[in-house]
């Protein structure tokens, strides 16, 4: 995709700004840039890009993306591996991600920590750095990652993952309090890497003490941790009472229920502390009805991926069927469901400046029509995915 548009004037749907929606407006670029959003009788001459309703919205952004386009990360750690999740999944509407790297052994780590660099010195488009989850976590919480691949982190491993913070543009790590020291999360968070806790059986205590250390994130909140009890409030609950701590959520129905969903967003309302992730896996982009993780069959059926004794291994959905649940079945409006699938997950990683149509933002844009099928996408205003009806 080459070349730009001098002056385009998106008109025609609602546009969701990453806060609010506008109605009657126009979204103008230039330059694969935003301009700004006017209203639609104010809007300046130029390429009209006429929608037939619905919503645009900043192309949406995912924290944990463990495949698409047929392949897996783990299987696939290259240069090649990585555009082609990247590639797989603007399709699906999401314009930026972190592949995402579940539990593997120290050689298969590094060459995705290579493969992240040269895709950041190619400006992959969609890349937005690493996510490595695992190999340090609890076994007791091990979810669909090989047990005999997790362990506690030494002081090889620690110093390859702070120098993969340093050199990459993102580094998000999920750790276990169990397999990670207070010690060791702070000399990641001081090395710029963002760590995340997840797979761990922690008490609310260590979960605290890891919050304490420099851990910002909870990867995929319920799943694979210790729950909110009586007595103990496990991970769960330190979760959702330590402020300034934020939380990626499966939305897809079945891996956390929507009454479960709606507890966690008020307890965690304010500031955008919950924000959504696919844990999406090689399926996702294809009609695939199988694949092969660390030797054993996933089997995707009635919109879930499970290993063959029943374990989820990854989710089945896109972002906009996640948004689907949040409006009908958890009771988010709209604007609500769309902020946590673009500035949401844009500030838990830091980076401000995306999943947002702001003044000077890039033109990643989502076309949603009123039953929130993709129907359109483009980046840097240019049109990269092009649907019936537009």
């Amino acid at each position: 995709m080459t070349g730009s548009i001098p002056l385009a004037v998106f008109e025609g749907a609602a546009i969701f700004d990453g806060d609010r929606l506008h109605a009657t407006s126009a979204l103008v670029v230039e330059d694969g840039r935003v301009v700004g959003i006017v209203p639609t009788d104010e809007a300046p001459r130029g390429e009209r890009v006429l929608l037939a309703g619905g919503t645009l919205a900043p192309g949406f952004i995912d924290l944990q993306v463990n495949g698409g386009g047929g392949i897996l990360l783990n299987d696939a750690p290259t240069l090649e591996g990585i555009r082609t999740i990247c590639a797989a999944h603007a399709r699906l509407g999401t314009l930026g991600l972190l592949p995402t790297l579940i539990t593997d052994t120290a050689q298969v780590t590094g060459a995705a920590i290579e493969a992240g660099l040269a895709a950041a010195r190619d400006r992959v488009p969609g890349f937005l750095g690493l996510h490595l989850e695992g190999p340090h976590l609890d076994p007791r919480r091990k979810g669909a990652h090989d047990p005999d691949l997790i362990r506690p982190m030494t002081a090889a491993d620690l110093a390859r993952l702070c120098d993969a913070a340093r050199r990459l543009p993102a580094l998000l790590v999920t750790v276990a309090p169990e397999a990670a020291d207070p010690q060791q999360i702070a000399a990641l968070a001081a090395a710029g890497a963002i760590v995340s806790l997840g797979h761990s059986d922690a008490s609310a205590a260590a979960a605290a003490a890891s919050f304490a250390a420099g851990a910002r994130l909870v990867t995929h909140l319920f799943n694979a941790m210790s729950q909110l009890g009586s007595r103990e409030p496990g991970l769960v609950g330190a979760a959702l009472d330590a402020a300034g701590v934020r939380a990626g959520l499966i939305a897809d129905g079945v891996h956390v229920a929507p009454l479960t969903m709606r507890v966690a967003l008020a307890a965690k309302a304010g500031a955008d502390p919950v924000f959504l992730v696919t844990d999406a896996m090689a399926v996702a982009g294809t009609d695939a009805t199988s694949f092969e993780l660390n030797g054993r069959t996933i089997h995707r059926r009635d919109g879930r991926l499970t290993l063959a004794d029943g374990t989820l291994a990854g989710a089945d959905i896109d972002m906009p069927g996640a948004l689907r649940v949040l409006t009908r079945d958890v009771g988010l409006t709209l604007p609500q469901a769309l902020r946590l699938a673009t500035l949401a997950p844009a500030l838990a990683l830091g980076q401000a400046g995306l999943g947002r149509l702001a003044p000077g933002s890039a033109a990643d844009l989502v076309h949603l029509d009123a039953d929130l099928a993709l129907t359109g996408v483009w980046r840097g205003g240019l049109p990269g995915v092009r649907f019936s009806g537009q």
